[in-house]
């Protein structure tokens, strides 16, 4: 059994998402909570960091490029950083890396959204570790939602928390981009501390014979608002279908609302269920939502 012993929690990825940022800077500027942490969980060595404090100083989502997007092998090999977000991420690679044999057991990297997807824990990857964390997660926390992207082998991904040799991303909404909500930081830290719980278990017992399959959602696809034929975006999400992450759509059901009053309806036979509806930061790039399977995990 391989223990998972150096974890690597990170808040500040993007700089508007306050409950990573606050839960973060809290322990690191508070020695007490610090010492509280690692003292609750006495088999790991917790690292904590912000990983764009321009941005977070800012308070915007990056200065220059989405940091969340720089960690593919082929941007960390190269030697000069072409933005201020890639050379943050060539340092974090040096510092906590290098991918694909890091010093990093996990990585937890801690994101809000806009759109209401609760409490939500991303997966990259489909193993026996993933399924049995997910089934301690929401057996401590039943609200949580597990969303498995595992469309591509884990070191391909882009993501911040593909740094460690496992990696793991706390997605928790709705929350307004530079606003901090309690629920939404409450919800945070239970999930970080249910993260955090299993990988203490683990390191003491191994895996759960009794580990219980739970509800999931895997990643399908990008969907993209309607557009007119001069290129701009011509509707917006349907109230219908607003604020509904992760509940099923179905052909003929509301998915759009035109700008000139006409409802487009969804058209596939297959269901599907939407989340990151409306999420803000992907407007600018014309993203209504993103698809989803729901299958047993």
């Amino acid at each position: 059994m391989n223990h998972i012993k150096e974890i690597l929690i990170v808040g500040g990825t993007h700089g508007n998402e306050l409950s990573g940022v606050t839960y973060v800077k809290n322990h690191l500027i508070d020695d007490q909570q610090a010492l509280a942490t690692e003292q609750a969980y006495p088999l790991l060595n917790l690292h904590w960091h912000l990983a764009n404090q321009p941005a977070i100083d800012a308070r915007t989502r990056y200065c220059e490029e989405d940091l969340n997007r720089q960690f593919t092998p082929e941007k960390l090999q190269q030697i000069n950083a072409t933005s201020a977000e890639h050379a943050i991420a060539l340092a974090l690679n040096r510092q906590f890396g290098p991918k694909g044999n890091s010093k990093i057991d996990l990585v937890i990297d801690i994101h809000n959204t806009t759109s209401n997807m609760g409490p939500t824990l991303i997966v990259l990857e489909s193993d026996e570790f993933h399924r049995q964390l997910a089934s301690y997660v929401t057996a401590n926390m039943p609200e949580a939602v597990i969303l498995v992207e595992d469309e591509k082998p884990f070191l391909a991904h882009k993501y911040l928390c593909t740094l460690g040799k496992r990696g793991v991303m706390i997605e928790v909404g709705p929350q307004p981009q530079g606003v901090l909500r309690g629920q939404a930081y409450l919800e945070t830290k239970q999930m970080c501390e249910a993260i955090l719980s299993f990988c203490e278990m683990y390191n003491q017992h191994g895996f759960n014979d009794s580990r219980v399959e739970v509800d999931a959602f895997r990643l399908l696809e990008e969907i993209s608002f309607p557009r007119s034929q001069t290129g701009e975006i011509s509707a917006m999400i349907h109230p219908e279908l607003q604020d509904k992450d992760f509940e099923t759509l179905e052909k003929g059901m509301p998915m759009f609302l035109r700008f000139d009053g006409v409802t487009v309806n969804y058209q596939e036979e297959a269901v599907i269920y939407p989340h990151f509806i409306g999420e803000a930061a992907y407007y600018h790039l014309g993203i209504a939502m993103a698809s989803a399977t729901k299958f047993k995990f």
